[in-house]
């Protein structure tokens, strides 16, 4: 085979084939066929890595017959798909295959509601529970010595170093020996089981890195100091030998004698601190301070656990303060933290003056900073204690609370018991008390006996509880310790051996009684203990007593005191007085240190009894006094109440309640509410006279609501309610109730009847209705006389009362006038009333705080109001009438004042109460009058501006109410048009009937918001009115619109999933209630958020004023729409208006997620439907209102594309065949259903029948699961996760997209008896093909192709007439799906070309023209395209045009063989690309040539500059897509100039010669070998005006993104005219603002590409062998990356060690190179100009910009090597030439012509020193002047260390005259260079002088003297002149003159050679 030059190919034609010729297309792909078997592309070589540039040794011919289809296998084809059926089967056929296998939950695939975003949730507050903090269990193991001698006691505690506090109680352990508890049996009269627990559970409600575990070892009294006592464990050792056992047996025998003398007695003997820190997160705590501080107020009532002191839940719930808080995982004990041992080894001796506890936290601090209190203090060697710590688990067995009550489970067989150790918590817990506690803890710290007589030494104290004086009222209610009794009635301290002054650490717990009496009082008895046996003499010598009383003003005594020591007995009646105050003891008492305080005592209660507040302590007492028999005058604190001052009193505390301490406030909060609601609703009478306390009750119940609102310590839900007062109102609260039994102080007949009191005039001004009607009668405050009771209240209260007084007779005391004349007036204002009552006259401040916190006051109504219900047996009642009208009118008030407040403050919090509150009602009142309410508050907020924030309101408000669980009933969804005629929700029973005949306008109304239908469904009406606002509105309306949709799709999706709404008829009747919604989002469609923002197809499309989105074919579908698009006045004022018929409006834009949801309304409206009721809908409509409905239906198309994530692929990815197992899954099988069944069968196994996918009914999409999803959120999911995710995703694609094709087939009908079936053709067919460039389930995409079917076969005629756009879309989908690897989608592909195909046969030229262009632009773009099964579905076609034997006797087989086979040679070559996917340049070439060989074809040559553009884009090279653009341009403007003479059209390619001078290289077509409008050439879209501005603008903003901006200007210079021609003023603002801001930044920096020259030698190269290109790459692109990218590239190609990078530049010796390597040779260059062409090129863009001619220099010396000495320094200037001008539609272009220039070495140093000079010129007139920039540079200049500096120049050449006449010249010059260089250096240290700052004057200095210096070295050089050229000239021969040019740039043949 004889080569082919390449340009005889780029050229190469074959002649007298016009374009009419039937071999057209095959003569016209030849030359590309030909280019690519001379690049060597059609070999498949053996197996290679990355084959991209084959040998060409191998190379064979292969013509378009050389691979024949008919060897290859067809596809099974399409039975019947040639038989003729009428077009009304084939539709019915269809809709009855895509009625099968449907899922009849929509919602069920869509992901559910946010709850965190449903405003409509309101969270269920937890249940008030004890607090609990992180529990931690210890066990005590082990706990001995070395040497075992005596019993030793442990007792354990927790203690916060930081904080200084002990933070638990104590726990007391025993692990002695049988035999040493022998020792002490005497004085152990009895042992309890739970004084024999080894093991406690700590509570830490604060974690921290400071608290330590202290263990505390006792022994039993001895004689001798601690020290002493410990010698023994520090000298003795067990394995000592005999003399060692025999001291222990003695000390044994010693220990025994103490222990039975002395056994009841302790002292301090050692301890031990265990740090914690490593068992709690430290890390976590460290970050999360602020949390642990606030942990336990944030969520208060979450944390603790229910139930009664004999039954307890432990639920993971109850173990934490809140989620995060206080969780053993995240903030307190580690959650990777496993159970625990840890051994102590040694411990620290108790050192008997420092055993306080502020002395513990010294050695605490000490201990954890340094190990000096090691050395001073620990024990040389001891024994062993050993702990096992654990997180306490959930339920634990046997377990006992701090009061030693059992726990469930506690077993019958009990082990050893758990205690719960009590916490004593750091700062506040605010958790109310819910568990009976009464327990005092005594701390006695420190006696002084130092002044005492000196029998005071060894001292203990006797410490009890008494109730009375007498020695046997000591009570059983002290705690007791390891191995004794549970209860004791005294206890002793620790003993100090001889210590007067001794401190203490014990601490006595005490239970306390529930009730204290003055009698009751701690007793104190002092001893001396006697360690020496003295015979007669007793253990105990009394020293003294004091004592404390436990009341004090009737008010427990807690804290610090500092008490007196009696030294006698204590005389009768000393309890009834403080041991402080005893002035009024007889007989006296004689006390130590005269009365001194010398005992210090702390004493602190944990009470759920006692408050210790004194404002909470008076308010209980005196409501005690109200209701019980008490005795007159009453002590309340420090003062004395009577009984007429008790009404004043009370109102003065409940005015002072919210006074109290929060803490105690909260403990005591279901108390106290519940003792003020009992006073609001209960008038008493006292002393006579009727008080009533509603106000003062109400106002203080407000306060307190406020207090806890305000407390930044106390947790409040998502909807801002106090979690304490949300769980009080759920759990705690119930109606107050009147007392059984009247209180019993004599004869009560009965209570006088209450004296009216002169009416308020605050409450008169402000209540709307005191004129109205009578008051409440428990307000004496406010007008009107009393009446008795009506006949309900008479009955509830003679049934749930019983026999009482009658009302009106007046209660009569008897008896002592002491006694409290006290009764209930027994006609009790209901507690809802009476709440609604104060509510409404509430005025001021207490006013605010109601309506502020009204969610709390609306509960408590909504409570009481169902409990009343309840209660009276009310539920079976007629609504209206269970209620009074005067309690109606206040809810009517409350409700209207709470409106106004809501929308004059625009508090969304109350409005969300509001809502919450109407919502209640609806299930308790009477509907018609909460509706009123609803309508009422619509009304007045309506009224006011509508502000974004209004809507976002009115629309929370609406949602919640929507979600009442009977909301379809409440919206009368089942009223037909019988029984409603207003309704337009007809029955299902009247839509099936036959008879019945839909009138046209009626169901029109059905699909519009109505009057009707808003009155006939109340809230729907509301609802979708709140919609419309919310899309009409203007601004920034994103919240309402987003909060809108989501309240209809959130109903939608309840009403999908309730299973009361499963049945098909329900359905229907509730899609019927929501048809307005249709109407309404066809009206919001230009809103709607453009999910094909991405499609190359729009991008590339530039239609005048369109939005981008509704570009693609809308001009196709009517002309008067694509003028509204354009921007031209064409509007329409009909309601029916296209979606751009309103261009110049502003609409909100809806999100992505918004318009999903809006969408997934829309689909489940249009599925539930009746579809008859669709079809005469659609069959109404005008063809406008139907064109929106398409554009409609083309968004939800993109909307539920199919995305599955790339996570899912990842974990799939297994083997080679992922990718089409992927498919067969998800897209190409047979729908999900079938696919999820075949995962739960064994392989081979076929699908079970659909049906059966519903045994997994929970199949649900959770919000973690949607492709869609934020991106923050976590998703680390497992392989099932990701399976059940990428499953329901694909099925809701195919749901949607066959309800879609279902819309679709509904229009295609009702177009038939159209008269713009045409423009609604080409809608239809913009959504399939949209749906077909979707990823689709085979399932789907079988109905599509049949649907597609039958609209070819109905409308055959018309496609490729009228949708030329779309059929060319159409075409190139089909052509997609044929390349599928799915064998059902290739047979249902192929049978709808080949239909294609058959009923265009009238106009085949068109579809050969389409198929052809589509064929290329899927090879150039997708990538996914198969080649192999694209030939097989060819022959597929060929086989089904073989067998119709209908078309047999006309051309077309014969057309269809030729096209196929002409696309089989396309497919063939173009291919070969993906050969050079990983060749970006060579890639590129190939497809130049591709596109340069459709010269003479503009539509594919058009598209090949397309992908050409596409390619550039993706690799961010800007510019060259541009250029591709421009060249498209200019090609259709070719073809416009021949079609159309319009001025303001380009003439032409010529027009574009400004942008660029390549272009004119598209100017080759002509009338010789186009004929327009004929064979359907230049038919596509973009051989238009519009088309031809699209492109345009496109390119404008590639360049303006490649920086290129001057380049924008010249190409808007082309649009403008024909905008204006247009009249297309908005197209021209905006134009014009681009160019503005293309000026704009001209201004700015900017940086161009880089340029290289790259030679290839070797041949392996192949056609590049030899050949040398310029490569431009990006800006700031160094030498070596390029390197390294090529010799890495080219490496993979041929193998590293055949690839060698040439590292100079100097001319290559191809004999001198390996013949078996390849050689890369790259080269800097940079743009080379003329001087001529730089007078044109002034800016930095004019010398970046169209370059042809670049140079590089090569330094050289004669002797062959590269650099020399100054005088033999050569250089080589290669200028190079390239075949077109960057930037051009590719990254590299070849070199066509080089020119080489020498320069001698004084040319050389000329060249430099002009160089030099003309940075220092350009560094001294810098604006701004650049300091470091001339300082660098003047250095290069004058420095002194500069080696080849100026100076050295100038010695080299100037030094002597040159002996050669021809170099007198350049000596000259040079002289006057650097006559220019040290002129330009003076000049610039005078600049620097100037800039310099004082710190480099020395600097400066040395710059001058240097400068001088040089001055002077070069004066004699400078000023020394050849005389030869001062001569006087006489006589000039021209032809003599050697100028510098000529003698610059000759060639210099010999030099050259010596230089290589």
């Amino acid at each position: 085979v004889q080569p082919v030059s390449l340009e005889h190919l780029l050229l190469a034609e074959p002649k007298g084939c016009g374009v009419r010729h039937p071999r057209f297309f095959w003569s016209h792909f030849r030359p590309t066929i030909s280019l690519l078997h001379k690049m060597g592309l059609f070999l498949q070589a053996r197996p290679r890595h990355l084959n991209v540039l084959c040998d060409v040794s191998g190379k064979v011919p292969l013509t378009a017959c050389g691979f024949d289809l008919r060897s290859l296998q067809p596809d099974q084809r399409l039975e019947n798909l040639l038989r003729q059926v009428s077009a009304e089967d084939f539709e019915k056929q269809n809709e009855e295959a895509r009625r099968t296998n449907r899922h009849a939950e929509l919602f069920a695939l869509y992901p559910s509601v946010d709850e965190e975003d449903a405003v409509e949730i309101r969270p269920v507050p937890e249940c008030p529970k004890e607090h609990l903090g992180n529990r931690i269990l210890v066990k005590v193991l082990t706990l001995k010595f070395e040497i075992e001698i005596e019993p030793l006691f442990a007792s354990i505690a927790l203690y916060d170093v930081k904080e200084r506090k002990k933070i638990s109680e104590n726990f007391h352990c025993d692990l002695n020996s049988d035999q040493f508890k022998g020792f002490l049996r005497a004085h152990t009269p009895s042992v309890a089981p739970s004084s024999q627990a080894k093991s406690a559970v700590f509570s830490v409600t604060y974690p921290s890195s400071d608290i330590y575990l202290v263990v505390k070892i006792e022994k039993v009294l001895q004689q001798g100091e601690i020290g002493d006592c410990a010698e023994p464990y520090m000298v003795i050792k067990e394995g000592d030998g005999g003399k060692s056992k025999e001291k222990i047996e003695k000390l044994k025998l010693q220990a025994e004698s103490f222990c039975q003398r002395l056994g009841k007695y302790r002292m301090p003997f050692a301890w031990a601190p265990i740090s914690l820190t490593s068992f709690f997160n430290v890390s976590t705590l460290e970050r999360e301070v602020t949390d642990v501080e606030s942990m336990v107020g944030k969520i208060s009532t979450a944390v603790g656990r229910g139930g009664s002191v004999g039954e307890r839940r432990t639920l993971s719930q109850s173990r934490r303060l809140s989620e995060r808080a206080l969780s053993l995982e995240e903030n307190g004990v580690g959650s990777n933290y496993k159970t625990t041992t840890m051994t102590v080894n040694s411990f620290f001796k108790q050192e008997g003056d420092r055993l306080s506890d502020e002395d513990l936290f010294k050695f605490l601090a000490d201990y954890k900073r340094s190990s000096s209190l090691q050395r001073r203090s620990r024990f040389p060697s001891l024994g062993l204690l050993r702990l096992e710590i654990s997180p306490a688990p959930e339920i634990i067995n046997c377990s006992l609370t701090p009061e030693m009550l059992p726990v469930k489970p506690f077993p019958e067989n009990r082990t050893r018991p758990h205690k719960e150790i009590l916490e004593f918590p750091i700062r506040e817990v605010y958790v109310p008390h819910t568990v009976y506690r009464n327990l005092l803890y005594v701390y006695p710290q420190r006696l002084n006996f130092a002044n005492k007589l000196a029998s005071a030494r060894n001292i203990t104290i006797k410490i009890q509880f008494m109730c009375g004086e007498d020695a046997s009222n000591a009570m059983p209610v002290i705690f007791g310790k390891s191995n004794g009794p549970e209860f004791l009635q005294e206890v002793y301290t620790a003993i100090t051996y001889h210590n007067k002054s001794p401190d203490f650490y014990e601490e006595v717990k005490i239970k306390l009684p529930a009730k204290l009496t003055v009698n009751h009082h701690l007793l104190f008895t002092f001893y001396h203990i006697s360690c020496q046996q003295k015979q007669g003499a007793s253990v105990e010598s009394l020293l003294g007593y004091s004592w404390l009383p436990i009341l004090l003003n009737e008010r427990l005594q807690t804290g610090s005191y500092c008490l007196p020591v009696a030294l006698e007995k204590l005389p009768p009646n000393y309890s009834m007085h403080s041991a402080e105050v005893t002035s009024q003891l007889n007989p006296p008492i004689k006390w130590a240190e005269g009365h001194k305080g010398v005992f210090n005592i702390e004493v602190q209660a944990v009470s759920s009894v006692h408050t210790q507040d004194n404002h909470l302590e008076k308010f209980f007492t005196l409501c005690h006094s109200l209701e019980s028999q008490v005795t007159f005058p009453i002590r309340v604190l420090d003062q004395k109440i009577s009984e007429t001052s008790l009404e004043h009193e009370l109102k003065l505390s409940l005015i002072c309640l919210n006074s109290s301490r929060l803490e105690p406030l909260v403990l005591f909060l279901h108390l106290v509410l519940d003792k003020l609601f009992q006073l609001s609703v209960q008038p008493m009478v006292i002393a006579g006279q009727t008080a009533n306390f509603s106000q003062f009750a109400f106002e203080s119940v407000v306060a307190i609501a406020n207090s806890l609102h305000n407390s930044k310590d106390l947790a409040k839900d998502q909807h801002g309610r106090n979690c304490l007062l949300a769980s009080y109102v759920h759990y705690v609260f119930r109606l107050p109730e009147p007392p059984r039994d009247p209180p019993k102080s004599g004869s009560v007949a009965g209570a006088p009847p209450p004296t009216p009191l002169p009416r308020n005039s605050k409450y008169y001004k402000n209540s709307k209705l005191l004129q109205a009607r009578v008051m409440s009668s428990s307000n004496p405050d406010l007008a009107g006389t009393h009446c008795a009771a009506d006949e309900e209240v008479k009955n509830i209260m003679s049934s749930k009362v019983g026999k009482t007084a009658k009302p009106g007779k007046r209660g009569v005391c008897v008896g002592s006038t002491c006694h409290l004349r006290l009764v209930f007036v027994l006609v009790v204002q209901h507690f809802h009333e009476e709440l609604a009552l104060q509510m409404v006259v509430s005025t001021g401040m207490v006013r605010e705080t109601v309506f502020k916190y009204a969610w709390f006051f609306f509960e408590l109504l909504v409570k009481s109001m169902a409990q009343y219900v309840h209660n009276m047996d009310k539920r079976d009642n007629f609504r209206r009438t269970r209620f009074s009208d005067r309690f109606k009118d206040d809810i009517t008030t409350i409700v209207n004042v709470v409106t106004s407040e809501t929308a004059a403050l625009l508090a969304e919090k109350i409005n969300i109460s509001l809502a919450f509150f109407l919502y209640d009602l609806l299930s308790l009142m009477d509907r018609g009058f909460v509706f009123n309410l609803i309508k009422h508050y619509c009304n007045q907020v309506t009224k006011l501006t509508n502000l974004p924030t209004l809507i976002s309101m009115r629309l929370e408000f609406l949602r919640i109410l929507c979600s009442h669980e009977h909301y379809l009933n409440l919206n009368l969804f089942f009223m037909n048009s019988d029984t409603a005629p207003a309704s337009p929700c007809p029955s299902i029973s009247s839509q099936q009937n036959s008879g019945s005949v839909f009138q046209d306008q009626k169901i029109a109304s059905m699909f519009d918001l109505t009057p009707e239908y808003r009155q006939q469904h109340f809230l729907t009406g509301l609802l979708f009115t709140e919609l419309v606002a919310a899309l009409d509105a203007e601004g920034e309306g994103y919240v309402s619109d987003m909060k809108a949709v989501s309240a209809i799709h959130s109903l939608l999706s309840s009403h999908d999933l309730d299973p009361r709404c499963v049945k098909p008829e329900v359905k229907v009747k509730i899609a019927a209630l929501y048809l307005p919604l249709v109407g309404i989002i066809l009206d919001a469609l230009p809103q709607l958020y453009d999910f094909t923002g991405n499609d190359a197809s729009v991008s590339f499309l530039g239609l005048m004023g369109a939005p981008a989105k509704y570009q693609e074919g809308t001009s196709a579908i009517n002309q008067n729409v694509a003028l509204a698009i354009a921007g031209n006045n064409f509007t329409s004022k009909t309601s029916g208006t296209m979606l751009s018929s309103l261009p110049y409006k502003q609409y909100n834009m809806l999100n992505a997620d918004t318009t999903r949801n809006l969408m997934i309304c829309f689909l489940w409206i249009m599925k539930n439907a009746d579809q008859s009721l669709i079809k005469k809908w659609i069959a109404d409509l005008p063809s406008m209102q139907l064109n929106r409905i398409l554009d409609l239906l083309f968004i939800c198309v993109s909307c539920f594309e199919y995305k599955v994530s790339a996570r899912w692929l990842s974990l799939t990815a297994k083997s080679r065949d992922v990718k089409a197992r992927l498919e067969e899954a998800l897209l190409r099988g047979e729908g999900a259903r079938g696919e999820m069944m075949r995962r739960c069968r064994a392989p081979g196994v076929l699908a079970l029948p659909v049906p059966a996918f519903r045994l997994n009914e929970n199949l649900r999409w959770r919000k973690e699961q949607t492709h869609w999803r934020q991106a923050n959120e976590k998703q680390d999911k497992t392989k099932a996760e990701l399976d059940q995710e990428a499953l329901i995703s694909g099925n809701l694609a195919t749901e949607a997209n066959l309800i879609i094709l279902d819309m679709q087939e509904n229009i295609i009908q009702a177009s038939s008896a159209l008269d713009c079936k045409d423009s609604l053709l080409g809608g239809v067919l913009r959504v399939l093909v949209n749906s077909l460039s979707c990823d689709q389930s085979t399932t789907y995409l079988t109905h599509c192709f049949a649907t597609l079917r039958a609209l070819i076969a109905k409308f055959g005629d018309l496609l490729f007439e009228e949708e030329v756009e779309q059929c060319a879309d159409l075409c190139q989908r089909v052509l997609h799906h044929c390349s599928s690897s799915m064998d059902v989608t290739r047979s249902q592909a192929c049978a709808t070309l080949y239909l294609l195909m058959r009923f265009s046969f009238g106009n085949f030229a068109r579809v050969k023209m389409q198929v052809t262009m589509s064929l290329a632009s899927l090879v150039g773009k997708a990538p996914d395209f198969n080649e192999e099964y694209l030939r097989r579905s060819l022959r597929t076609i060929l086989a089904y045009a073989e067998e119709d034997t209908a078309m047999q006797a006309t051309p077309f087989p014969t057309q269809v063989e030729e096209l196929l086979c002409n696309l089989n040679s396309i497919l063939y070559d173009t291919v070969k690309m993906r050969e050079f996917q990983e060749d970006p340049e060579m890639l590129m070439d190939l497809m130049y040539r591709i596109a340069k060989s459709y010269q003479t074809s503009p539509d594919l040559r058009l598209t090949w500059l397309q992908n050409m553009a596409e390619k550039h884009t993706k690799k961010k090279c800007y510019t060259e897509a541009a250029m591709c653009l421009v060249h498209a341009a200019a090609l259709v403007a070719e073809y416009l100039s021949m079609l159309e003479d319009h001025s303001y059209l380009p003439v032409g390619s010529v027009s574009f010669q400004n942008i660029s001078s390549n272009v004119l290289e598209e100017s080759a077509v002509s009338d010789d070998t186009l004929s327009p409008d004929e064979d359907g050439v230049c038919s596509g879209r973009y051989f238009t005006e519009s088309g031809l501005v699209g492109l345009l603008e496109h390119a404008a903003e590639l360049f303006s993104t490649g920086g290129l901006y001057e380049t924008v200007n010249e190409v808007y210079k082309l649009v403008i005219p024909i905008l204006e021609a247009h009249r297309d003023f908005r197209k021209l603002t905006s134009t014009h603002d681009k160019l503005q801001k293309a000026f704009d930044s001209i201004i700015s920096k900017r940086m161009f590409g880089t340029y290289f020259r790259v030679g290839f030698y070797g041949s392996k190269f192949g056609d590049l062998d030899e050949q040398e290109f310029i490569y431009k790459e990006p800006a700031i692109t160094k030498l070596p990356e390029i390197s390294h990218r090529l010799e890495g590239f080219y490496g993979q190609c041929f193998g590293e060690e055949f690839v060698e990078v040439i590292k100079d530049s100097a001319p290559v010796d191809k004999t001198k190179l390996d013949p078996n390597k390849a050689y890369i040779q790259i080269t800097f260059v940079e743009p080379y100009f003329d001087e001529y062409e730089m007078k044109d090129r002034v800016t930095y863009f004019e010398k970046n910009f169209n370059l042809r001619r670049f140079m590089y220099t090569t330094p050289f010396t004669l002797e062959g090597r590269p650099r020399g000495e100054l005088h033999e320094q050569y250089r080589r200037n290669t200028v190079l030439t390239t075949m077109h001008a960057f930037p051009y539609i590719k990254t590299r272009i070849s070199v066509i012509q080089k020119e080489e220039f020498v320069l001698t070495p004084i040319e050389v140093a000329i060249e430099d020193m002009k160089k030099k000079t003309l940075q220092l010129a350009v560094a001294i007139h810098q604006e701004p002047p650049d300091a470091k920039m001339l300082q660098m540079v003047l250095q290069g200049s004058v420095g002194a260390t500069v080696n080849q500096g100026p100076l050295e120049v100038a010695q080299v050449f100037l030094a002597e005259i040159p002996a050669d006449p021809k170099l007198y010249r350049h000596h000259n010059k040079l002289r006057l260079c650097f006559k220019e260089f040290i002129m330009r250096c003076g000049e610039a240290v005078e600049k620097n002088k100037r800039l310099i700052t004082a710190d480099q004057r020395e600097y400066q200095q040395e710059l001058k003297k240097n400068y001088h210096k040089l001055k002077e070295n070069l004066r004699p050089m400078i000023e020394r002149k050849i005389p030869e050229l001062y001569k006087p000239i006489f006589r000039v021969e021209s032809h003599k003159r050697d100028s510098f040019h000529r003698s610059s740039f000759r060639k210099c043949e010999t030099q050259l050679s010596q230089g290589s």
